[in-house]
């Protein structure tokens, strides 16, 4: 059997590599090349499979790891933040799918205790996919992420109390309501025991291991956690991966979230690979092609009705037009916690075998268009924005508030709703220049407006939103969203409205520098390599390598990495002036028992050691200028010192720090 296994996981691997490499050249998303794999290599097509039960074990580990690190990524004030929308969203969605569903089924003769197994068995969503295809896109913490996530979240609470609803329906059901009873204070138990763990336990466990320094115990210790929690919330009724998402918020208020975060991506990745093969493995090719009418008119029934109900379910959350299409087509397809349900009703009847096969075909196949389905949207929801639509459904029933925008000139344009937006717009309000933010995300525009900043809430990609923010009269446009396509239509809109303005773009890539330039962008910010270039800089400083020197370095670097472009950069000008750039004279106080006090500046030989030139030292109302070697620091002398900010710092720890 270990080698079974081994054989199957070496094909595996080798399938979805070849099946990849070939998608890859199509960006299509790998999880559509795994499911492949699954279908090529599964029971109803070339049957390379044999040991199905532990790859459907290593993918149920792949799952949990996922969920863990997207409790990781996520956190628990996040989760707090979301509760309305796990339990009233969810609630909607969950009720609303399933009567509706349930109601069409009874169109295929069904009774009403199967109609209303399948309607529950239809409401769920595949939390895996969903979440993993979010996190590929930087997506789980933007508004119509967290509504998804909290929908998800809803369902996956419901899976104990399904399971408990399909045993009753099978009449295998005991005694109902104290089943009931007691899921529920386990439920309590275990909220009460995360939140314990999150704010007290946790963060000091994993300090006590962080100072061994032992990276070995480190990682071992967090797989217990994931594993262990994730174990004990199976015990009390609900999915392993349910406990593995707890898990993850329990740590992510650690200092050591991201330490952990990085280590678990590859391991999460080659084993979340096992879940989509796995899935795939369930779909019956003889019987699609069979009844390849009824697949396919199902298929689209079921994207249909989960992504009106679930976009509908967006919308009654206060979502806009293009929410509401993202937050439907993101769930619009059957979760994997269906497939255990749907196997468990097969074995007590509920559903006949006709019905089983057809459940694993539509969701198979539903899970297998969503990656589509997320290209589609955003370009779907423009579609559809161009219809005569009701005001209230393009911006939602909680519209923001118009803010009255003055009508600025010459003035900064920020677009974009990341972090280097939100920061440079925090610091151009401090540094008092006038300044208009363009966000696209409800929630950080009201945020920024009720904090007093000028904000349009809106797709900078449409030349109406711009206009509200007078781009066509200001002097600079700053462009910093993630999205490299979105970023060149935006610069070719800016450049329509505005010849005139600085465009200046924030490149996640070097390779995206040329395109961005290409559309008319004056300046490009490489993220990645000013980063770099960056740390390189503090490197070279403080190994007390010339200014002149360090500029040279960096503007080498930039050259290579940005080739003809660097024309563009003004960064990459030198003159002698680079050598004074940093300089600056700074007073220090000398202090009572520093190290400096009682030597001279030969002994301390301060030149030498830190960099600095010392102008002058005052004493008193005494100014000694020009001191000679011999000059005698004292305690209460004011030195004045000429240098870098890295030499200063330096010369102070000799004036400052107490002599041990």
């Amino acid at each position: 059997m270990e080698l079974d296994i081994l054989k199957d996981i070496v094909i595996i691997f080798a399938l979805s590599t070849i099946v990849n490499l070939v998608f890859s050249r199509f960006r299509i998303p790998t999880v559509v090349g795994y499911l492949l794999t699954g279908i090529i290599a599964g029971p109803y097509l070339l049957s390379l499979i044999e040991a199905r039960h532990e790859i459907e074990l290593l993918a149920e580990i792949g799952v949990a790891l996922l969920l863990f690190t997207i409790g990781l990524e996520f956190s628990l004030q996040h989760l707090l933040k979301i509760r309305n929308i796990v339990f009233v969203g969810g609630l909607i969605q969950v009720l609303t799918t399933t009567g509706i569903f349930a109601i069409i089924s009874r169109f295929y003769a069904l009774d009403w205790p199967v109609a209303l197994f399948i309607g529950f068995i239809s409401a769920l969503s595949s939390s895996a996919l969903v979440l993993k295809l979010l996190q590929e896109r930087s997506e789980l913490t933007s508004n119509y992420g967290r509504t998804v996530l909290g929908i998800l979240i809803f369902q996956d609470l419901l899976l104990a109390p399904l399971i408990l609803f399909t045993n009753l329906l099978a009449e295998n059901s005991g005694n109902i309501p104290r089943e009931l009873l007691v899921l529920t204070l386990k439920v309590i138990a275990i909220i009460g025991f995360v939140y314990a763990g999150n704010r007290w336990l946790l963060p000091r466990l994993l300090h006590m291991i962080a100072l061994t320094k032992n990276q070995e115990l480190f990682m071992m210790s967090i797989f217990l956690i994931c594993f262990g929690i994730a174990s004990l919330t199976s015990v009390l009724g609900m999915s392993l991966a349910f406990g593995a998402f707890l898990a993850g918020l329990m740590v992510s208020e650690s200092d050591y979230s991201h330490n952990v975060f990085g280590n678990f991506q590859p391991v999460k990745d080659v084993f979340a690979s096992f879940f989509f093969v796995s899935i795939g493995m369930l779909l019956d090719i003889p019987f699609i092609i069979e009844n390849y009418k009824l697949v396919i008119l199902t298929v689209l029934m079921v994207i249909a009705v989960k992504t009106i109900i679930a976009g509908g379910t967006g919308f009654l959350m206060g979502h806009t037009l293009q929410g509401t299409v993202l937050i439907g087509l993101a769930l619009s397809q059957v979760g994997e916690f269906s497939f255990i349900l749907a196997k468990l009703g097969f074995d007590n009847s509920i559903l006949s075998e006709f019905y089983y096969h057809l459940f694993l075909s539509v969701a198979v196949t539903t899970i297998a268009l969503t990656p589509l389905l997320f290209y589609l949207s955003a370009p779907l929801s423009r579609i559809i924005l161009k219809l005569p639509l009701p005001k209230v459904m393009v911006t939602g029933l909680f519209p923001l508030k118009e803010i009255e925008l003055p009508d600025y000139k010459n003035h900064l344009v920020i677009i974009g709703k990341d972090a280097s937006a939100v920061k440079l717009s925090m610091m151009a309000r401090i540094n008092d220049i006038h300044h208009i933010s363009i966000i696209f995300d409800p929630s950080l525009a009201r945020e920024k407006m009720n904090n007093g900043d000028l904000v349009v809430y809106g797709d900078a990609v449409n030349e109406p939103i711009l206009k509200k923010a007078h781009v066509d009269t200001a002097d600079i446009v700053v462009i910093s969203v993630g999205s490299l396509v979105a970023s060149m239509a935006i610069i070719e809109r800016v450049r329509h409205l505005n010849k005139n303005a600085f465009t200046l773009a924030r490149a996640t890539l070097v390779s995206n520098v040329e395109q961005l330039y290409k559309v008319g962008a004056d300046q490009v910010v490489s993220e990645k390599l000013e980063t770099a270039i960056d740390m390189l800089n503090r490197i070279l400083v403080r190994r007390l390598v010339p200014q002149r020197e360090v500029s040279r370095i960096l503007n080498h670097i930039r050259s290579i990495s940005l080739g003809d472009f660097i024309e563009k950069d003004p960064l990459k000008k030198l003159s002698i002036l680079d050598e004074f750039l940093n300089i600056n004279i700074t007073a220090v106080t000398v202090e009572a028992d520093s190290i400096a006090e009682g030597k001279s500046l030969i002994d301390l030989d301060l030149r030498k050691k830190t960099g600095v030139t010392l102008l002058a030292i005052r004493r008193g109302p005494e100014v000694i200028e020009h001191p000679v070697p011999s000059t005698v620091f004292i305690r209460e002398d004011i030195a004045y010192l000429l240098g870098n900010p890295e030499q200063i710092n330096f010369a102070s720890e000799l004036l400052l720090r107490k002599n041990q």
